[in-house]
């Protein structure tokens, strides 16, 4: 017999693959640990690629299952997904309907994707996705919108992966001194700070899958992974997020209030 989880199932929806490990990657560990469902859905990167056979083994690390691949192109690598839109291109409608149809599949209690500033750097693609996903998680539990998707689903909340200005730490100096972007918000707007150590083992494995990446010298992957390791597990060891409730206040209200 199966005892039900005292964690909610969760969805990360993120740009590309690695984003799932830096970005969560303690906080999916932790839930799967706990027995609850986890799935990760990915919009870059083609099916078939490198990257996506990277993903895969960061998901299993994680437990998070099997990739979930939305198939656009990278916005600055237009061979990531041949014969595809890069994901800034594509129909808005397009993308937010394919975001549901996960949503209505997994049915997940907690959604999570980036921050509106697309986390510390910027990237557009986290920008986008993080667009994408917050009118995906209103759309998929209203059943007149992407019928073809499924049953209306709503999460009960989403949680947008952030850094306080207080949390970014050692990490903004080596960021800066590659030329990226910190973009940090206030620390009042931040409703969750994860303590992930027990589960520090798992998430910088699942980093470590993302070879290509660490390869890179730039990437943030590969900038870890260049990093003495007390510095490296200091950096990871604390997930920050900004809570958005999004299902309907109790009725009853005769105007509108705060």
């Amino acid at each position: 017999m199966t005892t039900p989880s005292s964690l909610p199932s969760l969805l990360a929806v993120c740009a590309h693959p690695d984003d799932e490990a830096l970005l969560a990657g303690g906080v999916l560990a932790r839930h799967a640990a706990a027995g609850a469902r986890t799935a990760v859905v990915t919009a870059t990167w083609s099916p078939d690629s490198h990257r996506t056979a990277e993903l895969a083994d960061s998901l299993r690390i994680l437990g998070a299952g099997e990739p979930r691949m939305l198939g656009y192109a990278d916005a600055g690598i237009p061979e990531s997904a041949p014969g595809r839109a890069r994901l800034l291109d594509a129909p808005l409608d397009e993308a937010v309907g394919s975001v549901v149809r996960h949503l209505r599949t997994a049915r997940p209690d907690v959604v999570v994707t980036h921050d509106a500033y697309g986390q510390l750097t910027g990237h557009p693609d986290h920008v986008h996705t993080h667009r994408v996903t917050l009118l995906a998680a209103h759309a998929a539990g209203l059943e007149h919108l992407y019928p073809e998707a499924g049953a209306p689903w709503r999460p009960r909340a989403v949680y947008l992966a952030t850094h306080p200005h207080a949390g970014v730490g050692e990490l903004g100096p080596f960021l800066a001194r590659v030329g990226k972007k910190v973009l940090s918000v206030p620390d009042e707007q931040v409703t969750a700070a994860v303590d992930v150590r027990p589960w520090l083992r798992q998430k910088w494995d699942a980093v470590l899958a993302h070879r290509s990446e660490v390869a890179r010298e730039r990437s943030l992957p590969g900038i870890l992974a260049r990093l003495p390791a007390d510095a490296r597990d200091r950096i990871l060891s604390t997930e920050y997020y900004t809570r958005l409730d999004i299902n309907p206040v109790p009725g009853g209200l005769t105007g509108l209030t705060t």
